[in-house]
């Protein structure tokens, strides 16, 4: 069956759809092509948590085949017309890599939200990027909301596109974050407005190197209607721009540190500036707050906030609610969140940090760090992070499966630096951490946990490893 032309007004009856992945993602998509009148088998080789077997039993209630645990991702039942996949399942998995052979359909959650949308739909503003997605999104889901519009953030930071697309309030506009695994599996997207922050090292293990992962990252801009919205400190984001098949008309529009060009957001004597969306951009700019109504002056966090900026103002959101929106913003728990002070010592959780490029960026917004790293490196390599990082470590404490590869840069770039390598297998194992870089740290000094890697080789997710560092931290507040 041909499955391209229907949308959320057609009956999927006789489509034969199987879901792939029973998360977050993967739930929303059984439980809307269920509703739409598609035969669903969902499969899953983990049984899940309590809550998500509810949810299976949900399924199945309503006529969905529900197929969790060991074997149940075996083998492509047959007779299926159209494949979704949640993200993180990479192409070459072989019920997959199946599909595709068979010329089966296989599409994304997000692709199915996009080609479900109603005929007023919601626009979408799309961020990407290796680093720092979830700050931007949030900060333009409070800029769009200063600006009087029913708005949400959706998508990687935690609510399906799905279930945006599918509520039956709707919104004005939606702010959609959006990974390079999500964006793999996207092909039809046409956003009002979308932006890529930054490209660094991350994912080459899924993606097959770095080509493929910028290739994947630069689908963002594909379609674009109105805005592509560049790093002008990163040229391979203006190479992703200039190599997209964009709607006729939409523009190409950097956001820099410094002093704006034309068609540029940027920073003038601590004042946001637009010079992109303004009548006379040879003469005029539009001031869209300053530094100080940012939760924080680090480089990253200015590049974020005008990035947020760019794709509202690319919206029609007027100057006053960016600013507005910018000094409402506070980030999400494990994103350089200060978690306690012993005496003269700040500790910070930046646990969100999984890959060289962010841990660089916290690493960058203090003077002296005892450095926390380590974990699963995904391919990565640590030598930048060390080079720019050396004059700031008074110390820096490893955990992790590959924290010999952070060991081996600090031996190459920065090996007067001490390090401590806490092993994996201890019961108490942040206690530990936090107690040893405590032991280095002096007044004025950050004990910071970014560790540049994954963390599922020793915790449930990057959150639990943040949660478990600031418990520790508190402990150790409470003994001294």
């Amino acid at each position: 069956m041909d499955v391209d032309a229907l949308g959320r007004d057609d009956s999927w009856e006789g489509v034969r759809a199987l879901v792939t992945g029973f998360g977050v993602s993967g739930f929303a998509a059984a439980d809307t092509l269920t509703h739409l009148g598609a035969s669903v088998i969902a499969v899953d080789s983990s049984e899940g948590d309590a809550a998500r077997r509810e949810q299976a039993t949900l399924l199945r209630i309503l006529g969905a085949d529900v197929r969790l645990g060991p074997g149940a991702t075996d083998t492509l039942p047959d007779g299926i017309d159209i494949v979704v996949t949640s993200p993180g399942w990479r192409p070459d998995t072989p019920l997959l890599a199946e599909a595709a052979e068979r010329d089966i359909p296989i599409w994304g959650e997000v692709e199915l939200a996009w080609r479900l949308r109603g005929p007023d739909a919601a626009p979408w503003l799309v961020v990407t990027g290796t680093n720092g997605k979830t700050t931007t999104v949030q900060m333009l889901e409070q800029i769009l909301l200063a600006g009087g519009l029913r708005a949400r953030a959706v998508g990687n930071v935690g609510t399906p596109v799905l279930e945006a697309v599918m509520d039956p309030e709707g919104y004005d506009v939606l702010a959609v974050e959006l990974s390079s695994f999500q964006l793999h599996w996207t092909s039809s997207m046409s956003a009002e407005a979308a932006a890529v922050l930054n490209i660094a090292p991350d994912h080459y293990d899924w993606h097959g190197g770095a080509d493929a992962y910028a290739a994947a990252k630069g689908r963002v801009y594909e379609n674009v209607q109105r805005a592509c919205i560049y790093n002008v400190a990163d040229p391979v984001t203006r190479r992703l721009v200039e190599e997209a098949d964009v709607i006729e008309g939409a523009r190409a529009i950097g956001f820099t540190r410094g002093v704006p060009g034309l068609s540029e957001l940027g920073v003038v004597d601590d004042l946001l500036a637009d010079r992109a969306f303004v009548e006379n951009r040879a003469e005029q700019a539009a001031e869209l707050g300053s530094l100080d109504d940012l939760y924080a002056d680090a480089p990253h966090v200015i590049e974020n906030a005008l990035a947020a900026a760019a794709l509202a103002r690319a919206h029609g959101v007027e100057p006053a609610a960016v600013r507005a929106g910018l000094r409402a913003f506070r980030p999400g728990p494990h994103r350089v969140a200060e978690v306690g002070r012993i005496g003269g010592i700040r500790y910070v959780d930046d646990s969100k940090a999984t890959n060289p490029h962010a841990a660089g960026a916290a690493l960058s917004a203090v003077e002296s760090a005892v450095w926390i790293a380590g974990g699963l490196a995904k391919g990565a390599t640590f030598d930048g992070v060390v080079e720019g990082a050396r004059d700031r470590l008074r110390a820096v404490v490893l955990i992790g499966r590959d924290r010999s590869l952070i060991a081996e840069a600090l031996a190459r770039h920065a090996p007067e630096v001490p390090v401590v390598e806490v092993e994996t297998g201890e019961d108490d194992l942040m206690d530990r951490v936090v107690e040893v870089a405590s032991s280095f740290a002096v007044d004025g000094d950050t004990v910071l946990l970014a560790p540049a890697c994954a963390s599922m080789d020793q915790f449930t997710d990057y959150a639990q490893r943040g949660e478990l560092f600031a418990e520790a931290v508190r402990r150790l507040a409470e003994r001294t």
